[in-house]
């Protein structure tokens, strides 16, 4: 049975995973970010990836052994030209040498490729890699929609919108932090968007075609602290301005395309509140909470696929 191992080094999780057609079974690490900063230095993060990454692989080949047939590894933020972030560079100097000495294959892949075959993976579809479909990749560093087309076991992706400026987890982490949640903010704000009584359903939020700002939820979320509203009432409604903002774009994409699948990784698309919307409005697919943030999954799910398809050539 073949085996495929997976590596992601990305800003914040260092992650390994490895698959073989069944079973998936991974191990992850947040970085560690001091108490009270909004993010972490590159250095920082290339320097935990070195620290944390043979710890976290000697964990999982403790119970998945040695016998390994190909490794897969992120190398770069998305594919879009120019993307490039020195985390990802521990990661592709492990997963070189690990190839080097088990004289297997390396498969590189984005960041954003992980993300989206970790999603359809989650949720059981594994069958839109055939198909056209809106994937929406939703996290600190990444607030884009893409058209996914066929490309035999890869993706080719066509980059639709973005954000104008600040990226949703950043807006969740910099609303959490005035609120004096522990960063990153995203799991605790959710807990406390979830004890207001308010809705939020009409707020209009900036596009510029496809294209959403969301600077001006950090503002707005900074007068309601000012006017002493409720925490609640603050988390929910940078929660429900982000959904807002998404679904306005989305809504418009599907008007352009037509009545594609639509598929949502990242780690803000974790937010329960969001989750039940956009699968009542747009029939949407989401990864399983465990496999929304950052992880190593899509990376082995990609590895373990290519490595067949080439096998059995």
């Amino acid at each position: 049975m073949s085996l495929a191992l997976g590596i992601d080094t990305s800003n914040y999780t260092t992650s390994v995973s490895a698959f073989d057609g069944e079973k998936m079974i991974f191990r992850k690490k947040l970085l560690p970010v001091k108490e009270g900063e909004k993010g972490i230095r590159q250095s920082d993060a290339v320097f935990h990836h070195t620290v944390q990454l043979p710890e976290l692989l000697s964990d999982l080949c403790s119970e998945i052994g040695t016998n390994i047939s190909a490794v897969g590894v992120s190398v770069k933020p998305s594919n879009q030209e120019g993307s490039y972030m020195p985390c990802f560079l521990t990661g592709i100097a492990v997963a070189k040498s690990i190839s080097s000495a088990f004289k297997i294959p390396l498969y590189e892949f984005s960041h954003q490729d992980g993300h989206i075959a970790a999603a359809l993976y989650s949720c059981g579809r594994t069958d839109l890699i055939n198909q056209k479909f809106l994937a929406f990749h939703i996290s600190g560093g990444t607030s884009q929609g893409l058209l996914v087309t066929p490309s035999g076991d890869r993706f080719k992706t066509e980059l639709l919108c973005d954000s104008l400026d600040l990226k949703a987890g950043q807006a969740v982490d910099r609303v959490g932090l005035m609120l004096g949640l522990k960063f990153p903010c995203g799991a605790e704000l959710e807990k406390l968007a979830l004890k207001s009584d308010n809705n939020y359903n009409n707020i209009k939020v900036f596009h510029k075609g496809a294209y959403f700002s969301l600077s001006g939820v950090e503002n707005k979320c900074k007068q309601m602290i000012d006017h002493r509203e409720k925490p609640c009432d603050i988390a929910l409604y940078c929660i429900k301005y982000i959904e807002s903002a998404i679904s306005q774009t989305c809504t418009s994409l599907l008007e352009r395309y037509g009545n594609l699948p639509v598929v949502f990784s990242g780690g803000v698309m974790s937010n329960s509140t969001i989750r039940k919307d956009f699968e009542k409005k747009f029939g949407a697919f989401f990864a399983e909470p465990a496999f929304s943030s950052d992880n190593a999954c899509g990376i082995a799910y990609l590895a373990y696929t290519m490595f067949e398809k080439e096998k059995n050539k």
